[in-house]
């Protein structure tokens, strides 16, 4: 237990002073990924004396820059900061973070022939483009794609912060017109070819915008383009609150981690590195503490986890604890993540040839996109469920080190390539199999317009979602921590405390990370909210 002390108020919650009493900690964190680490560092900045738990020797998790080749860092899974909102940006200071907009966010490589589609961060500069490339009928459609995606958002709570999911009357209800409430029900119960063939219906003319917002809305699902419920997904990969868009920042995703644990040491909170939280400490009805990997217990009276929920009821404690309600709606998460990356070393950067020599102009091969058809993709996602790998696979490749040359030795650089759609349920030599033919088709269709590009590497990692899985103990390799789908988000992803209609059923343990209400993705959003329930349940019982 703990003694409190009053302090000032910040944020409408005092920053109680905390007096620890019997206990090693006052709070305990698993995992340091960028929620774990928020919710410490406002735990800590609180009053609490908090201590967080990392099993790797980096922090950040799945949004954390690390050296995987000697020399060259990487952005291990999380490459694009997503738009957050005003409260948490000026409260955690990323103000001081080197957050930049590139002047190209990708330009994509289509079908044989076309030029490459230039996808400008300027909007007016965008706009002109697409004017000039596509005509004023995709201008027009990607512009109401966006006014489309709005509602969607609204109702799911994307920028919502320290408030609890909308109930579906709730979601319902936020919708201020007939044509919201229509695109709220195409978001929820429709897939991505819906709204595709509503706002860009010409297959051919508009099939690169159809491509780029298509592998957009999946790649956080296991669903294709005509899967229903996949529209949601492209609700939240475009919602925006205001003028802010998708950014890059300076030294990778990682850095933006590496302010939050500023933060948090700052405020005398302490990061144990190499240490794995074996067990979730749990008596009469509340948590005690963690069991370390060696089998030593911390204790504590508040335990957050930054694991996923599977994770943490079924991999720190006992299935048999819990109610079986409870345990059933934890063991309905869905976590088949069918994404696959390859880390490339490479000795010099790509040169592309006809009609794509504009991508060896650096300013738009940082980020370069290999997509299908939108029709492409979900036969690539058929194939998947069969267990194919995709003849022809939908990916992107970044070159960071073109504008952050520390990423790599000099005259060097570091890519990743992200790819859909990669089958699972394999056998582990079925996998090895499979994930060495996903990366030797991904450098072959980089080489049909990059010839070089194969004599360049002079080294890559092949990772399919099961390699995360070992790195960070996410489910299934599941970065989302429960995919972004209708079935769970708004009500039906948890918040700290658990769902609305079924709370975590033993007290003092928090849930933290990317499978909550908030999640998934870079926002901080989760990690920030649990911070703040738990100073908010210290001051309701001081009072």
């Amino acid at each position: 237990m703990w003694l409190v002390a009053a302090g000032p108020e910040r944020h409408g919650v005092n920053t109680a002073t905390f007096v620890a009493v019997n206990d090693d900690y006052d709070a305990i964190v698993i995992g340091a990924g960028h929620n774990g680490l928020t919710a410490a560092a406002v735990m800590a900045r609180g009053g609490m004396r908090v201590l967080c738990l990392e099993k790797n020797h980096f922090i950040g998790g799945m949004a954390s820059t690390t050296e995987l080749i000697r020399g060259f860092r990487f952005e291990l899974a999380g490459s694009v900061q997503f738009p957050l909102p005003n409260e948490v940006y000026e409260d955690l200071g990323f103000d001081a973070c080197p957050i930049y907009e590139p002047e190209v966010m990708s330009a994509g490589v289509g079908e044989p022939g076309q030029p490459p589609m230039v996808m400008y961060s300027d909007m007016e500069r965008l706009l002109d483009h697409l004017g000039e490339t596509l005509g004023l009928e995709a201008l027009m459609g990607m512009a109401e794609v966006a006014a489309w995606a709005e509602a969607p958002s609204r109702a799911i709570g994307r920028f919502d912060v320290r408030k609890p999911p909308k109930s579906l009357d709730e979601m319902w209800d936020s919708a201020a017109s007939e044509a919201e409430r229509q695109a709220i029900r195409m978001a929820m119960f429709g897939s991505v070819m819906d709204v595709l063939d509503r706002f860009l219906p010409d297959r051919d003319k508009h099939a690169p915008l159809r491509s780029m917002l298509a592998f957009l809305s999946v790649n956080s699902t296991y669903k294709g383009p005509a899967t229903p419920g996949s529209a949601l997904c492209l609700a939240f990969a475009l919602a925006s609150p205001g003028d802010a868009t998708m950014s890059k920042v300076q030294g990778g995703l990682g850095t933006m981690s590496q302010h939050v644990l500023g933060i948090f040491e700052g405020h005398g909170g302490v990061l144990r590195r190499h240490t794995k939280a074996s067990r979730i400490v749990v008596e009469e009805g509340r948590v005690r503490g963690v069991e370390l990997g060696e089998g030593d217990v911390v204790s504590a009276p508040v335990v957050v986890s930054n694991l996923d929920p599977s994770a943490t009821f079924f991999g720190l404690m006992d299935r048999e604890e819990l109610p079986v309600a409870f345990a059933d709606r934890v063991g309905a998460i869905d976590h088949r993540a069918a994404y696959f990356q390859v880390h490339f070393a490479l000795g010099g950067l790509p040169e592309y040839v006809a009609p794509y020599e504009l991508l060896n102009d650096p300013t738009f091969s940082r980020n370069v996109t290999f997509f299908g058809s939108a029709e492409d993709m979900q036969r690539d996602y058929e194939g998947c469920v069969a267990g194919q790998v995709p003849a022809s696979p939908s990916f992107s490749v970044q070159i960071p080190s073109i504008e952050d040359p520390g990423l790599a030795p000099p005259g060097k650089h570091a890519a990743s390539g992200f790819a859909f759609y990669f089958p699972i349920g394999s056998t582990h030599d079925q996998q090895t199999r499979l994930r060495d033919e996903m990366a030797e088709r991904m450098v072959k269709k980089i080489a049909r317009v990059a010839p070089n590009f194969p004599d360049l590497v002079e080294r890559q990692l092949n990772y399919p979602a099961y390699t995360y899985e070992r790195m960070f103990g996410c489910t299934g390799g599941d970065f989302t921590h429960g995919l972004l789908e209708p079935a769970f988000m708004g009500p039906f992803r948890p918040g700290p405390r658990g769902w609305p209609d079924l709370p975590v059923p033993f007290e003092g343990l928090y849930m933290c990370g990317a499978g909550c209400h908030g999640g998934p993705g870079g926002t901080f959003i989760p990690g920030y909210n649990c911070g703040y329930a738990v100073l908010e349940a210290a001051d309701v019982a001081r009072s």
